[in-house]
């Protein structure tokens, strides 16, 4: 068989992705505080980019607003704070490279005329408590250690109760027998420690704050914490044998053995369980080893004289702009190497702030959509959400779904009910008797009311959930039910009952 070569031409498109594409994609796709950090590295990286110094009140603000009846107006006059001032000799050309919008997913509708950033940091900064954002928190064994120091102690006692401390997780409990205690401290010893001064250094560690630390099990946990209550506390001997003996009965809401057994009426079990019940199982979760987590909305929504309002958040980055000075060193027909810096520069900058300028577009009219869908859960609360996928938002505005999935991942909005990702607005539905269609963010709303009203002796199961949705006109399967309860962590009703 012979193989002939031949030139063939075909005629096929393909998209580029340029870097400047990727760039206005990425930006699309960052955080809030992401997007401060790729500005401040531009900042530094280009010195073409710079802060400007005019205060936010000095420039329009921008809003949409959402009437009544669905639709968006827009209540902001022409103006675009981010377009850099063309200083004189700069390179025209520049501009007519750049388009007026970047196809990061599909052409942009001239929702508004322009976008405002305002530095966050320059108004605050005589209120901003450095040390508290910055300072490293303590962790239970820090505190634990501290009081150690305190603490009179030999030197072999002292490197047992180390050993101990290390062996102590962050809810507080032992995760280390004592013979693997024994056995770590054994370890290089000419003259072994034995196994009853382990147990008393970890006696003494129990006795530390929090209460009940060190413990080897719940049990052991809850009975360190009634040893240190007054003796004079009320029901304290019953409580104190309810917990050493009958706690597995307690874990199974089996009430009805624990009256027989302890020889306890119903009101007087309720007021031991009252006791217990002021103790902490999880000791160590006292002591916060967590860094604190900042979440800055990305828009703000606030109703305004009957009408919804939705606005970029003027604290989410600087105002930069192209600095007019160095834009003016760039000369025509230079060709020299400083010369072709400053344009790369410039280029890179006008690229930069469009694609600030596109993000933020897309993000405002993404947030627009949704509260225009949403309106009802801003006035009444979650079990009036509606139904609501990307699909919709991306029909909507004219682009891809994976357009709306970027521009809704780590973005937040600032309601009156409180801070939520834009994701938490997209849930699937569930139809209804009378034709119509229920959101599955309403339904958990509902299973979760339904199990905050029921009866602590007798509380709802899933199927009896699942028939009242039904009588609701909603119809919902139990192992549905179970689903969505499981997903707001709710135990199940066994779990549930109780007695106060």
């Amino acid at each position: 068989m012979v193989m002939k070569t031949s030139l063939q031409l075909k005629i096929g498109q393909q998209l580029t992705m340029t870097p400047q594409l990727q760039q206005a994609i990425r930006l699309l796709q960052l955080s809030t505080l992401d997007l401060q950090q790729e500005i401040q590295a531009a900042l530094e990286s280009n010195p073409m980019l710079e802060v400007t110094e005019e205060q936010p009140d000095q420039a329009p603000e921008r809003e949409d607003t959402v009437r009544e009846d669905g639709n968006t107006a827009d209540t902001t006059e022409s103006a675009d704070p981010q377009d850099a001032p063309e200083a004189p000799g700069s390179d025209e050309s520049f501009n007519e490279s750049i388009p007026e919008d970047l196809p990061v997913d599909t052409a942009w509708d001239d929702i508004y005329q322009g976008t405002t950033l305002s530095y966050g940091g320059a108004a605050g900064d005589e209120d901003f408590d450095f040390e508290s954002r910055n300072s490293r928190t303590e962790s239970l064994k820090d505190h634990l250690e501290w009081q150690l120091n305190l603490t009179p102690l030999s030197d072999t006692d002292r490197a047992i109760a180390e050993i101990v401390v290390d062996a102590v997780d962050d809810d507080g409990y032992l995760t280390q027998s004592v013979e693997d205690i024994l056995d770590a401290v054994n370890q290089g010893r000419e003259e072994p420690v034995e196994v009853d001064e382990v147990e008393a250094v970890l006696k003494r560690v129990q006795q530390l704050d929090p209460a009940g630390v060190a413990a080897r099990d719940l049990q052991e946990c809850l009975m360190i914490q009634l040893g240190q209550l007054p003796e004079d506390t009320p029901w304290l001997p019953e409580a104190r044998k309810v917990v050493r003996h009958y706690i597995h009965l307690l874990g199974n809401r089996d009430y009805a053995q624990v009256m027989r057994r302890a020889r306890l009426k119903e009101p007087q079990l309720k007021e031991v369980l009252r006791l217990i019940q002021s103790l902490n199982p999880k000791p160590g979760s006292i002591i916060n080893s967590g860094q604190s987590e900042y979440i800055i909305p990305d828009v703000i929504v606030r109703k305004k004289e009957g009408v919804w309002r939705v606005e970029l958040n003027p604290e989410i980055a600087p105002r930069i702009r192209v600095n007019p000075m160095y834009a003016g060193l760039v000369r025509r027909a230079d060709n020299s190497s400083d010369n072709t810096f400053l344009k790369d520069q410039l280029q890179e900058a006008k690229w930069f702030i469009k694609s600030l300028r596109s993000r933020n577009e897309t993000l405002l009219k993404v947030a627009t959509r949704i509260v225009e869908h949403q309106q009802a859960f801003l006035e009444h609360g979650e079990e009036a959400m509606k139904p609501l996928v990307l699909h919709d938002i991306a029909e909507a505005v004219g682009m891809h779904e994976s357009t709306i999935s970027r521009v809704t991942t780590q973005k937040y909005m600032h309601t009156p009910r409180g801070v939520f990702e834009l994701k938490y607005f997209f849930s699937s539905h569930v139809s209804t008797d009378s034709g119509g269609e229920c959101s599955s963010t309403a339904i958990r709303a509902m299973i979760r009311k339904l199990i905050a009203d029921e009866p602590p002796k007798k509380p709802l199961s899933d199927s009896k959930i699942a028939t009242i949705l039904g009588e609701q006109g909603i119809q919902v399967a139990r192992r549905t039910v179970a689903k969505y309860r499981e997903a707001m962590n709710i135990p199940p009703s066994n779990e549930r009952k109780r007695l106060v």
